[in-house]
């Protein structure tokens, strides 16, 4: 889980912060999308030196959750002419693998018992 999950998150967050440096609009917009987009992996790290599944489960929780919001700066930027719907596309396609693997991961967690 860890080399995926925190390979794919830190590709995800290299690419906001590219795509980030170029726009040169809506700069507001733009930090709130590298805080979220980069707090995604820092969760999923730290949640690998959790104490307690309990913990790790607490970490993984956070990253879905950051990468929630960062689905929706995504859309924001786009909606506004932040950025192209194509480069929106890209990064919400990465957005949704990693939900989607925190959420198996998650639910992996809950079936063991935290």
């Amino acid at each position: 889980m860890e080399s995926i999950l925190a390979n794919l998150s830190f590709e995800f967050a290299v690419a906001v912060v590219k795509l980030c440096d170029n726009i040169k609009n809506r700069p507001i917009l733009k930090n709130q999308l590298i805080k979220s987009a980069t707090s995604i992996g820092a969760n999923i790290r730290e949640a690998n030196y959790a104490y307690s599944r309990a913990e790790f489960a607490a970490k993984l929780q956070i990253a879905l959750k950051e990468c929630n919001e960062s689905q929706y700066w995504i859309e924001l930027m786009a909606a506004t002419d932040g950025m192209s719907k194509e480069q929106a596309t890209l990064l919400l396609n990465s957005c949704g693998t990693i939900r989607y693997k925190l959420i198996r991961s998650l639910n992996t967690v809950k079936r063991n018992g935290t």
